[in-house]
């Protein structure tokens, strides 16, 4: 999903929510869910555009803590475990894994509603370190590096209230990350990963 789909989905989210249920300034959320991570199919060239490459998806147990600075205005601190991603490149198969963590902190606005679901929307800052990495396939015995990434990233979501102090959480993400590749010690790319994360959440308000 390109950022302009996430942009079609923020206004869709917005004209939704034209009533509602405050959130008040002090109040605190933690959410507890599994996120799934689905890089953009074209994750871009290495070695001056010869080989091109993928980078499949993985799914984790996520964590979100947000809280209200003012009514129905939140910053929200995003975690997981690790994911795991393989790496292939047309023509060569699987060459390598690496393991990443993605923190996101979020501005969040929460459309106040008279129903039980409450659409929001929010932009932030990204960074993601990868670890971990290991070359495999053709590249077995190479020493492979993904260097750290800083972006943007967008969010859009629904909550359905179960209770006054719980609410059923369904969100997606658009999140910018580009690595720069190393092999061997020279670097020979950079990887647009920019991937969606769909995710499910519990959430629970304090």
């Amino acid at each position: 999903m390109k950022l302009s789909y996430l942009l079609l989905a923020t206004a869709a989210a917005a004209f939704i929510g034209q009533a509602g249920l405050a959130q008040s300034a002090g109040d605190m959320t933690l959410g507890l869910g599994l996120g799934w991570v689905e890089p953009k199919s074209d994750t871009g060239a290495l070695s001056n555009g010869t080989l091109e490459t993928s980078v499949k998806g993985a799914a984790r147990p996520t964590v979100t803590f947000e809280y209200f600075i003012k009514d129905n205005i939140g910053i929200e601190v995003l975690g997981a475990l690790p994911f795991q991603h393989d790496i292939s490149i047309t023509g060569l198969g699987l060459v390598g894994k690496t393991k990443h963590l993605p923190p996101v902190v979020s501005v969040q606005y929460h459309f106040p509603t008279q129903s039980k679901l409450t659409p929001f929307v929010g932009v932030g800052v990204n960074y993601t370190a990868f670890f971990d990495e290991e070359a495999t396939g053709a590249l077995a015995g190479s020493d492979l590096d993904l260097h750290d990434s800083w972006g943007l990233a967008g969010h859009v979501g629904l909550d359905y209230a179960i209770s006054e102090k719980a609410a059923l959480r369904a969100d997606l993400r658009y999140i910018d990350i580009d690595s720069d590749v190393y092999l061997n010690g020279a670097k020979i790319g950079t990887v647009n990963i920019d991937p969606v994360v769909a995710g499910v959440s519990y959430v629970m308000k304090f």
